[in-house]
């Protein structure tokens, strides 16, 4: 269980929260349930984790705002959405909003990569897009700028 830091770290982090964020939707468990649960259970080498319980922590103290900014660049109802892919989507919705020192391209790559490996097979195409209009918004900016 390391608190190392960096980008394997956060890679790491983001990859356990896609499951702890689904399993949240999933069973209504208070998210500090399951971090205890993931710490106590699972192998977590190279886990930033504390980025981990940031992300178990704000996503769904944040669901209403975050869900909100998401729904505004999607084109079905948030319900019908896949629950992994709505997972990934907040953590990237998050990441936007609130971690403005992470450049936007890099919130949308994770994400992409996230559901390649846990989504449905065209999962990370509607991912990319999602959160391709998202920054747009939240960060348009940056975006303009092409950073």
């Amino acid at each position: 269980m390391s608190r190392r830091p960096g980008n394997q770290g956060r890679v790491r982090a983001r990859r356990c929260a896609v499951q702890a964020l689904y399993q949240w939707q999933m069973t209504g468990q208070e998210p500090p349930a399951i971090v205890a649960e993931f710490v106590a259970d699972r192998e977590l080498n190279g886990v930033d984790l504390e980025y981990f319980e940031v992300l178990v922590r704000e996503v769904p103290r944040q669901f209403e705002t975050l869900r909100g900014d998401l729904e505004a660049c999607i084109d079905r109802e948030w319900p019908k959405l896949d629950p992994v892919e709505r997972s990934v989507l907040l953590i990237g919705a998050y990441e936007l909003r609130n971690c403005l020192e992470m450049p936007f391209r890099v919130v949308i790559n994770e994400g992409v990569e996230l559901c390649k490996m846990f989504g449905t097979v065209e999962g990370h195409r509607y991912v990319n897009g999602v959160l391709d209009r998202l920054a747009q918004s939240l960060r348009a900016v940056e975006v303009a700028a092409g950073h």
